[in-house]
């Protein structure tokens, strides 16, 4: 099938490329695997595929967001010697400051949940990352109201990328994964099902799936209520509304609780030899309740990163 012209459109970034540090050249390009066991049951003619974002060099799908923001940030001025970059984050994002920060020689301040993995905490400070801890109950908004605070009392000591109110990153699915989705596929894909924290992926891909294609469908995945603590994932009924979600671009969505969450990932490592987090289960979860209702499509899914940062938690404990 031809793809059309309009595929090909330029990334304004694209310059930039060539000056990256070849391990961050690396990031983006990542598989679109076929689920084939947990899909049982459904019609022949609906098929389920999933984005492998481990595979990005910082291991999830937050690398992509955390490169673009930083590039620009440069290519802006924003960002200036001597200042160090701070944000708040559940983990993946952070770990994506980091490596660029390690690999671009910037200072990284991370400002995270308590309740965030062991494993995430140490890869941040493996790459040379400061991580301060907020209090876990409040998760991931927590995080956000502490960041503020810190910046507020000293704007000039660092670079705030914002990452839940910043267009960089949802530009950075729109010129990558939503592309790289639609070559994947070939163009047959005809439903989107993401999960949504900062909502930087559904926001980035729906917008440039939608042009490829105005018919393809597109629906968030959320966690049933504020109660389910699916890291990575906002309840956004509850939570502090990242100024990048616009909710008018999706055509639905499916909720999942941390139970389903936590069996989908479970099954997708025995089932399928997939290892992934917990939020990959939430992501799963929803769009095979998407392909469910169907009797013929193309579903994709983004497994935002593996199960390495949560074998601490007992994630995988039989």
């Amino acid at each position: 099938m031809a793809l059309p012209k309009q595929l090909h459109i330029p990334d304004p970034a694209r310059w930039r490329h060539s000056r990256r540090p070849p391990i961050l050249q690396q990031i983006g390009n990542t598989p679109l695997l076929k689920l084939e066991k947990v899909t049982a049951g459904l019609p022949p003619s609906v098929e389920v595929y999933a984005k492998a974002e481990w595979f990005n060099p910082g291991g999830s799908v937050k690398d992509r967001p955390a490169l673009r923001m930083i590039e620009q940030a440069e290519h802006r001025g924003d960002l200036r010697p001597g200042q160090a970059i701070i944000d708040a984050t559940s983990g993946n994002t952070g770990i994506g400051y980091a490596l660029v920060g390690a690999a671009k020689g910037y200072q990284v301040i991370l400002v995270m949940p308590a309740s965030a993995t062991a494993e995430r905490k140490q890869l941040a400070h493996a790459y040379g990352a400061e991580v301060i801890l907020s209090p876990g109950d409040e998760g991931p908004d927590g995080s956000i109201r502490l960041v503020r605070e810190m910046v507020a009392a000293h704007p000039e000591r660092y670079f705030y990328p914002n990452q839940y109110d910043n267009p960089d990153n949802w530009q950075a699915h729109y010129y990558g994964t939503g592309n790289e989705i639609w070559q994947q596929t070939q163009g047959r894909v005809t439903h989107f099902a993401a999960v949504i924290g900062t909502s930087g992926t559904f926001m980035g891909v729906s917008r440039r799936l939608r042009e490829l294609n105005p018919n393809i469908q597109l629906i968030t995945i959320e966690p049933v209520d504020a109660e389910q603590k699916i890291e990575g994932m906002k309840h956004m009924a509850t939570a502090i509304v990242p100024k990048i979600y616009d909710p008018s671009r999706k055509n639905g969505e499916q909720l999942v609780s941390a139970e389903q969450a936590l069996a989908m990932a479970r099954r997708l490592l025995r089932e399928e030899g997939l290892f992934v987090g917990f939020s990959a289960g939430a992501a799963v979860s929803g769009a095979l309740q998407v392909a469910r209702t169907l009797n013929e499509g193309v579903v994709v899914t983004v497994l935002p990163d593996n199960g390495s940062k949560y074998v601490s938690s007992g994630l995988f404990d039989r």
